[in-house]
């Protein structure tokens, strides 16, 4: 019979990988980039074990979008009080803040797991292509 090996999360070999995100639509790339956090590329992937590596996005400031969704999708919070809804257009955090869009894509494909703020913060946005990060593949 033959036994099934376990990966355990010290043992883990983390890369880095750099995307940019500017050649394909967001959603496209958030989904990419989540598989790639997660490590669901891997071989020996196991879902209860943080397995995934580190990724740059460079050129969030150049994200394409399809059909009219700059002008019409719009981002919700709540701060918990009565009438204490505000609501965010895309256009306006795009010019604010472009990480931010790609982070918020990237959190909610990322199943709701006790380690998904573990997961996030190996997710580095980059506004251009500038950065500093040692990069072990280019995807």
């Amino acid at each position: 019979m033959k036994s099934q090996s376990i990966t355990l999360a010290n043992k883990v070999q983390r890369k880095w990988y750099q995307i940019d995100v500017s050649k394909q639509t967001m959603g496209r790339a958030a989904s990419e980039i989540a598989s790639l956090l997660r490590g669901k590329h891997k071989r020996d992937f196991t879902p209860h074990v943080d397995m995934g590596d580190y990724v740059v996005a460079i050129n969030a400031g150049n994200l394409k979008f399809t059909g009219r969704k700059v002008d019409q999708k719009k981002y919700f919070r709540h701060s918990g009080y009565l009438g204490g809804i505000k609501e965010t257009s895309l256009k306006n955090l795009l010019e604010r803040n472009p990480e931010e869009v790609l982070k918020k894509a990237v959190f909610s494909m990322i199943d709701d797991l006790k380690f998904r703020k573990k997961i996030m913060s190996r997710l580095k946005v980059v506004k251009d292509g500038k950065h500093d990060f040692k990069i072990d593949k280019t995807i």
